[in-house]
């Protein structure tokens, strides 16, 4: 028997994503968290090439509070994104200023996994 999940329409499923975006730019650890689900997975971009993983809220959570600690302003501009049913990809720019006041920025694509409404899986991914 095949089990049926909520699966997510594109548009909702691209809601959801932007709205996550969004708490990521103001910093909103707590709702970012919100629109994750309770087993959430993160892949992050770094250290190469692999990237570090983070599973379940706590891990996760920890990553974000560390990340908003190290740097003294942070933006994420959405390039372009697009979803099919569960599965959105967005196109970045990331850019930063740490507290020494250095700035950069990086380019990427991350791509979603959707489940009931708020982000399964967040897989990222960077040029360079």
């Amino acid at each position: 028997m095949i089990e049926h999940t909520d699966r997510a329409r594109p548009d909702q499923a691209v809601q959801t994503v932007i709205r996550f975006n969004e708490a990521l730019n103001a910093k909103d650890v707590f709702k970012m968290m919100r629109l994750m689900t309770e087993d959430c997975v993160f892949e992050n971009t770094y250290p190469p090439p692999d990237g570090a993983r983070y599973v379940g809220q706590e891990a996760v959570r920890a990553f974000w509070e560390d990340l908003f600690n190290s740097s003294s302003e942070i933006r994420l501009e959405i390039e372009e994104i697009f979803a099919c049913e569960d599965r959105c990809t967005m196109r970045w720019i990331y850019t930063w200023k740490n507290m020494s006041g250095e700035t950069g920025h990086i380019r990427g694509v991350d791509v979603y996994s959707i489940r009931d409404g708020r982000i399964a899986e967040k897989l990222s991914y960077v040029k360079g």
